[in-house]
């Protein structure tokens, strides 16, 4: 027997048992209003900024005071109207003039205020990335405590392509520079609807 049968046999006849994997972790369900605290504060930490609403009618007056009215908007939200029909753009690179895009999230994780998007809410896949700030609509019913929570929920495999947005980007070099909007949004709003 060669040295390397000798040592795969000692292997095999040394192997431990199997063990049973353990259960899924599972979290008690929090309260709604500690969920939405929690997820202001990540958001915070993140970079982002998080409006409290009780109807969606309540963003237009929001973005008329904090942008440009006279840049490219796009929506994605039925409800709210953008400048650029999104349904005319067929190269993304056509994107690029994009000041501010609006989209709809499904669910969110407040531990770290990460917000799923699926493809069907992006209409483009550039266009989180390409536009200058990003505004996220999302319902706090669809608020849960963690990302094992969201991932329960989501349909990874229906879409093909979905992402996590949890602010705007940034980037830091070794010398401890942060720089805001370098390789995407310089900005994120979430309207969270509590009611």
């Amino acid at each position: 027997m060669s040295s390397k049968e000798q040592i795969l046999a000692a292997i095999k006849k040394n192997k431990p048992k199997a063990t049973v994997l353990p259960a899924l972790l599972s979290y008690h369900t929090e309260e709604i209003d500690r969920l939405i605290a929690q997820f202001q504060q990540a958001s915070m930490l993140n970079g982002g900024k998080t409006i409290l609403i009780k109807r969606i009618e309540e963003i237009p007056s929001y973005l008329q005071v904090h942008f440009d009215k006279n840049l490219q908007v796009v929506s994605l939200v039925p409800e709210l109207h953008g400048s650029l029909d999104i349904t005319t753009v067929q190269d993304p690179h056509d994107l690029e003039a994009v000041e501010l895009a609006i989209l709809k999230g499904t669910w969110a994780a407040a531990e770290n205020a990460a917000i799923w998007m699926p493809e069907e809410n992006l209409s483009h896949r550039a266009l989180p990335f390409i536009a200058q700030h990003l505004a996220v609509v999302i319902e706090s019913r669809h608020l849960l405590r963690d990302m094992h929570a969201v991932y329960e929920k989501i349909k990874i495999d229906e879409s093909g392509y979905g992402v996590f947005i949890a602010g705007p980007s940034k980037t830091a070099d070794i010398e401890q520079s942060l720089v805001i909007g370098a390789h995407g949004p310089r900005s994120m709003t979430v309207f969270l609807l509590t009611a």
